[in-house]
């Protein structure tokens, strides 16, 4: 077909048309891998595919990203394609069943969105959805006539990346369904400090889980071996809202866990499958900016102390210039924190990712301090003393804990199961590490790894601590007689 096109048009003219060829093929794959970055950008916010490097080119287009490992392993498959085949008819014949696939699917989309969006009745959705569909099932049933002269190949991806998005899909959904069942209460929290002799660090720890409520299951495992944490816990907790953006001014829940004196507080990050909040570089800063104004707000509102939990208080992105603040930040010119600089891409990184990435350099960045507002007769004493304590403590040191569950296929499980669990397994390994997802870092991480197993977390660590608290009692007794 092509030298057959090419012996239609003039000598003289070919070499155009083959150039201007190959710039219409740039010009549509481009659009097409442009829109593949921004599917799987929606795909990570939402669960379904393994953890990749996503790199934001715009500060303005939210929606403008760039994957690299995706990149490559889209060329890698254009270049299997045409080595393999040797063949524009085969090629051909895979390329008419991706597109009339494609088209189907949309029909189907468009029906929902007839009925459920735009709020018309079943009856239009129905016959949108017959009409069209009748029409692109043929042409899809046509393509796969070829199915054996090309039109394979694009079945064998599709059942790849099925696959792998179940699995992950699947292998996530089962993590957090353990950290679920398994959580501690935070009475539970409460009551066990001064049981174990529970020691107070100074600094500040983010405990980072899935778990909205509750105690993670990882960070009693912890406290039950090594009863100590830090002088301010904030537990964190990503929640996915099925929406392209959260506004700044909803983006936070900032609640409290138990009494003010224990300064546990509880934020969940609210972000949408195109919103880059994972990636800001002074998140840290903004959750304890959140905070210190949760902390004013709760002083005025009694509710707050109602529950164990407390309540959870929408807080927006703080102002950058601190205006208004209950925390005033600033740069501090003699206190600096080293992170990493990628020379392709200019974009700053923590140190974790020099490990794990190449083509990283180390730089030094300042360090964003707080103070509190140097003229606010309204705020209460008790504030201010919180305040400060919580500047303090930043101060002292900053600590990251993340656990690691460790998923195994149980006994007596079915074929398809067994493959999700081992292809799950298979991608956490090989994909990027959370820490580096997050930018924590290295430093500073301390990462807690458990393994579903039968009997409940709450109940092994209540029954260990029980027996800490009585071999207590005893020693005291013991040192007493004598």
């Amino acid at each position: 077909m092509w030298n057959g096109l090419c012996m239609k048009i003039p000598e003289q003219m070919r070499h155009w048309f083959v150039a201007f060829s190959l710039l219409a093929s740039v010009v549509g794959s481009q659009a097409t891998i442009t829109a593949c970055f921004s599917i799987i950008n929606q795909c990570l916010a939402l669960g379904c595919f393994p953890r990749v490097k996503v790199i934001h080119t715009s500060d303005k287009i939210h929606g403008q990203v760039y994957i690299p490992d995706i990149n490559w392993l889209l060329m890698v498959l254009s270049l299997v394609v045409t080595i393999g085949f040797h063949d524009i008819i085969k090629i051909g014949s895979a390329t008419g069943l991706a597109v009339s696939s494609g088209m189907l699917v949309t029909t189907c989309l468009m029906s929902l969105v007839i009925a459920l969006y735009w709020e018309k009745s079943l009856f239009e959705s129905v016959c949108c959805l017959i009409f069209f569909g009748s029409i692109e099932v043929m042409y899809v049933s046509a393509c796969m006539l070829n199915f054996h002269k090309g039109a394979w190949y694009l079945v064998v991806l599709l059942a790849m990346s099925l696959t792998i998005m179940l699995s992950w899909h699947y292998g996530t959904k089962k993590k957090l369904e353990f950290d679920i069942q398994n959580k501690v209460s935070a009475e539970w929290l409460i009551g066990i400090s001064p049981g174990l002799g529970v020691t107070r660090v100074p600094g500040i720890g983010f405990i980072y889980s899935d778990i909205v409520t509750g105690i993670p299951a990882f960070f009693s495992h912890f406290i039950t071996n090594l009863p100590a944490f830090h002088q301010v816990l904030i537990f964190v907790s990503f929640k996915s809202l099925p929406m392209p953006y959260v506004p700044p001014s909803r983006r936070y829940l900032v609640g409290r866990v138990g009494p003010r004196n224990f300064k546990i507080y509880r934020c969940v990050v609210r972000y949408g499958y195109c919103d880059p909040i994972r990636d800001t570089d002074n998140f840290e800063e903004q959750i304890i900016s959140s905070i210190g104004e949760f902390i004013c707000m709760e002083e005025n509102d009694f509710d707050f102390q109602n529950s164990s939990e407390g309540r959870m208080v929408v807080i927006g992105n703080p102002p950058a210039d601190g205006t208004g603040s209950a925390l005033i930040p600033l740069n501090d010119t003699n206190s600096y924190e080293m992170e990493c600089v990628s020379m392709a891409s200019n974009e700053t990184r923590s140190p974790l990712g020099d490990a794990i990435e190449s083509g990283f350099t180390p730089v030094m960045r300042k360090k964003v301090r707080f103070m509190l507002p140097p003229n606010s007769p309204q705020m209460h004493v008790s504030v201010r003393e919180e305040l400060q304590e919580l500047i303090d403590a930043r101060e002292s040191g900053t600590a990251y804990f993340l656990g690691q569950v460790h998923l195994a296929v149980r006994d007596g499980s079915d074929i398809l199961k067994r493959l999700l669990i081992m292809t799950y397994v298979f991608l956490d390994k090989n994909c990027r590490e959370p820490p580096v997802a997050l930018n924590i870092p290295h430093a500073a991480l301390v990462e807690v790894g458990m393994t579903p197993c039968g009997q409940g977390i709450e109940q092994r660590v209540v029954q260990r601590a029980r027996g800490e608290k009585e071999d207590r009692i005893c020693d005291r007794r013991r040192y007493k007689n004598c």
